[in-house]
């Protein structure tokens, strides 16, 4: 009974800190003059990603041994491989949910350049670091981990230069009552909110780890399967909380925006630091995910208008993905 209640105040706490985080990342943007698709893409998705960074990084310099390893290299792959399916589907389902209750619509109303841009980038970034699995020459794998990284930059450069900020109306910051408000409070409440992200996140961590020691999963599917779910996924309530507001850009490229940073710099942190060799079951969830990615990259290339309800198709690459690994 301890550990339910561990994993449902685990999920609490970063429930509250989704709301802080929004509200502050929201003013964040206006006051930088971003557009909402760098605003979602960039400092929200990068913002909630950190706390998962830390996992492989962990596990991968500090750990000792095979296993050790395999936990890193599961996390680094499971983070995007769970963005492309089960974070997309959440968002769809959620969105559909609140058109049912008539909160909005079912068309998804994003700057579609921006989530097709982070789809294209994500689709490049993760084949070059699966490709880079099966290269034997230990400083080409090197170069690719640089590719990767200054891709990320290039990326980043092109998503502030594009669009204008909008001049929407915000909710009053939760630390302020000004308007607008000063720079204190808005970075004040956005490291409050991440801080209790990461520590719900790592509650709702160990609670089902302790959960899962009774079902004898191997280290590696432990780390695609708990680590990502637990980490990722809560903090992407960031989305939930846009999309009931109709804010679907800063939605969505939250989970896209992430799913860029994960395919890009955190494999170019274990093409480093391991000898990047993947097993057959690393090579079928990296294959997934970039199937998914690149599902729903055609998605938004060739569609003018898509349905929040066409994102759920997520939990399909997902259900494959534990029908072959199980």
């Amino acid at each position: 009974m301890g550990q339910y209640v561990t994993l449902l105040l685990g999920l609490v706490t970063i429930l509250a800190g989704a709301e802080f985080f929004t509200n502050g990342i929201e003013w964040a943007g206006r006051k930088l003059r971003l557009s909402d698709g760098a605003t979602g893409s960039i400092l929200a998705a990068v913002g909630t990603a950190l706390p998962e960074t830390m996992v492989p990084v962990i596990a991968i310099a500090f750990g000792h041994g095979a296993r050790q390893q395999e936990i890193g290299v599961g996390a680094i792959l499971g983070a995007p491989f769970m963005l492309a399916t089960l974070a997309l589907a959440v968002a769809g389902f959620s969105a559909t949910l609140f058109a049912f209750t008539s909160r909005r619509t079912l068309t998804l109303q994003t700057e579609r350049e921006v989530v097709e841009r982070d789809l294209r980038f994500f689709v490049m970034f993760y084949t070059l670091a699966i490709g880079a699995a099966f290269i034997p020459w230990n400083p080409i794998k090197k170069g690719i981990a640089l590719v990767l990284i200054a891709g990320y930059i290039f990326y980043v450069y092109i998503t502030f230069r594009c669009g204008e900020c909008q001049e929407r109306a915000l909710p009053l910051l939760f630390l302020s009552r000004r308007l607008p408000p000063s720079w204190l409070p808005v970075i004040g409440q956005i490291v409050l909110a991440l801080g209790a992200i990461i520590g719900g996140a790592h509650t709702f961590v160990h609670a089902l780890e302790d959960l899962s020691n009774s079902f004898g999963i191997s280290p590696f599917l432990l780390s695609v399967l708990i680590t990502p779910v637990a980490t990722e996924l809560p903090e992407k309530f960031n989305s939930i909380l846009w999309l009931a507001k109709r804010k679907d850009t800063l939605a969505i490229g939250n989970i896209t925006g992430a799913m860029v940073f994960q395919s890009s710099v955190i494999p170019a942190l274990g093409i480093m630091m391991t000898p990047w060799v993947l097993t057959s079951q690393a090579l079928i969830t990296g294959l997934l995910a970039l199937a998914a990615g690149g599902f729903f990259w055609l998605l938004f290339r060739r569609r003018y208008r898509v349905f929040s309800f066409e994102l759920m198709a997520g939990v399909l690459f997902y259900a494959v993905f534990l029908s072959r690994v199980f």
